[in-house]
């Protein structure tokens, strides 16, 4: 892959953005280059979501659900290289550039390490730095980190599962089997809005018993309609 021809797609799922979604796109286009193709896939939205997300580039409109979105928008991507983004997740400036850095030195697969914006409090500074912590010793990841994958690496791994949860956990355990993995050392800002809205300890705690219980084998679908619940 050379480098004038790299070119990054990155697909972000909406549903209900419109507060989040142009800050979100604009820091992208500056992070990973103004060719980079930024498609959107909104699962039903309501609000100006889509209006102003055709302002930054493509939207495609399925059914909601995050695996489906993210699926859907990963199969008609263009890119050599894909980064999967929640749509209140900020790339940080260089991320394209550290992006072809570490596939030229062999990764295929990887993500950022995860924060949140400025003024977060110490409770949630802690709480990333457990989650990179975990990244950096498990070799896994979830969507707030901006997950990245070659084309190549996507294709081998069978791709984004449309499930309702755990998509990004179960696509980076199957890629990093046929690709190297590599944790950058970037941040990438996300919102504590999830938290702040169930109370930072029960989302925690929530967290850590659905992970647990995917692990031992608990279907995405049954899981995800006790996150529903809160």
């Amino acid at each position: 892959m050379s480098d004038p021809h790299v070119r990054f797609s990155a697909v972000i799922p909406t549903l209900d953005e419109a507060r989040e979604i142009a800050e979100t796109l604009s820091r992208a286009s500056r992070a990973l280059g103004p060719e980079a193709e930024l498609i959107v896939v909104d699962g039903g939205s309501e609000d100006r979501t889509l209006e102003i997300a055709r302002r930054y580039g493509t939207v495609l409109e399925t059914g909601a659900g995050r695996g489906r979105q993210l699926a859907t928008g990963a199969e008609a991507a263009r890119g050599d290289i894909l980064v999967f983004l929640h749509a209140d997740t900020w790339l940080p400036p260089g991320t394209g550039a550290t992006i072809e850095r570490a596939i030229r030195r062999g990764a295929e697969v990887g993500c950022l390490r995860m924060g949140f914006r400025d003024g977060a409090l110490a409770r949630y500074r802690l709480l990333a730095a457990a989650i990179n912590a975990r990244t950096r010793l498990f070799r896994t990841a979830t969507g707030d980190q901006a997950i990245f994958a070659t084309r190549e690496a996507y294709r081998s791994s069978g791709g984004i599962q449309p499930v309702p949860m755990f998509e990004d956990v179960r696509f980076v355990r199957a890629a990093r089997r046929s690709g190297a993995f590599r944790l950058l050392p970037l941040t990438a800002q996300t919102s504590p809005r999830r938290w702040e809205a169930h109370g930072f300890l029960r989302t925690v705690g929530l967290h850590l018993w659905l992970r647990l219980r995917h692990a031992l084998g608990a279907s995405p679908e049954t899981l995800a309609a006790r996150y529903r619940r809160g």
